[in-house]
């Protein structure tokens, strides 16, 4: 049976370590490369939901006292931003994609429709989810739950990057005796605060049975292993 995933990728992921620019292409071409092998070696269909961080955080212009909807609208056009690099670059590698936002920019992007992402996804098509999930005060990664419960994937899953390869105890950056958990319960994350994902998203995971594997993104051959259902990173469940 063909497997239903939502890959979940910050905007930070894409952004270069140093210097000025907001995408790194670089980087981008990786996570395409990657995209496109696992696309490849695997019998699923993929859905994309993509951050803006990179470009602009919606807390980011309400603590300098914007507006917090105005601000998170600002974000939302930032995940479109990152969507379209991200979907030139997979069908540069051959793989056909599809964007979708939530906010309508038909000139742009399709206008998400549920029904219409499923038949994409049944095609073969990479769709990418843009614009969150088009209202303010909800972060991507409760549009990527949302948009896994919608088209009933079996599967979230989050892509890290800055060298963090699952959920851990405590901060292992600033923790070297941090312990990482190869599968930890929903109750755990809450009870622990353990910053899997934002605790809406976690919630609403929780209530749907919607598991989520943490994995480190940025490792060669570790999206195809996590696509294919392989044990790396953490299982939240």
């Amino acid at each position: 049976m063909t497997r239903r995933i939502v890959l979940k990728l910050s905007g930070e992921a894409l952004a270069p370590s140093v210097g000025d620019e907001t995408i790194d292409a670089a980087v981008v071409d990786f996570l395409a490369r990657e995209i496109a092998a696992a696309m490849s070696a695997n019998d699923l269909e993929l859905a994309v939901v993509v951050g803006g961080g990179n470009i602009w955080r919606g807390a980011t212009g309400t603590m300098a006292g914007m507006n917090r909807a105005n601000s998170d609208i600002m974000g939302m056009l930032g995940t479109v931003i990152n969507a379209l690099a991200l979907q030139d670059c997979i069908e540069s590698h051959g793989r056909p994609t599809r964007v979708m936002t939530a906010l309508n920019m038909e000139q742009v992007a399709e206008p998400y429709i549920r029904r219409r992402a499923v038949r994409h996804l049944e095609k073969g098509r990479v769709v990418i989810f843009a614009a969150g999930m088009g209202n303010p005060y909800f972060t991507t990664d409760t549009a990527s739950a949302q948009r896994a419960a919608e088209i009933e994937a079996a599967m979230v899953i989050k892509g890290t990057h800055g060298g963090v390869d699952g959920v851990y105890d405590a901060d292992p950056k600033k923790n070297p005796n941090a312990v990482k958990y190869d599968e930890v319960s929903f109750d755990e994350v809450l009870a622990k605060d353990l910053r899997v994902m934002d605790l809406t998203a976690i919630t609403f995971c929780k209530d749907n049975n919607l598991p989520i594997r943490v994995f480190d993104l940025m490792a060669p051959g570790n999206l195809a292993a996590a696509l294919a259902g392989e044990s790396i990173g953490t299982l939240v469940h």
